[in-house]
């Protein structure tokens, strides 16, 4: 059974960084698309960035050049560097994978940013 497991999220100050991880088990197949998507409280799940197995990378305008995607196909692991974090960037993230052309989903961690 393919399992996202996401980690790092947390309270930070407004300016401050978090790293997210998320790393994909039980499945041998090779994982295509990797991505976040973070939800707030009564707003749609939207898409924060993918990256794919060739590491080419998309990012949602709001978190770009302030957040970074990265992977390392070897570990079935993804990375969400954030910095200069926003209060509008206070949202549960999840990880996201694309595996036989099926996505799977994390069960989300809670990123809090305070003014």
């Amino acid at each position: 059974q393919v399992r996202l497991v996401e980690s790092g999220g947390g309270l930070v100050q407004a300016g401050g960084s978090l790293r997210l991880s998320c790393a994909a088990s039980g499945t041998i197949a090779p994982i295509n698309t990797m991505g976040w998507y973070r939800q707030a409280p009564g707003k749609e799940r939207e898409l924060v960035a993918t990256i794919t197995s060739g590491r080419s990378t998309n990012y949602a305008d709001s978190v770009k050049g302030r957040f970074t995607i990265s992977r390392e196909n070897a570990k079935n692991t993804v990375y969400l560097q954030m910095n200069s974090l926003k209060p509008e960037d206070t949202a549960v993230y999840y990880c996201t994978a694309d595996i036989l052309w099926r996505p799977y989903w994390g069960q989300g961690t809670q990123v809090t940013v305070s003014s």
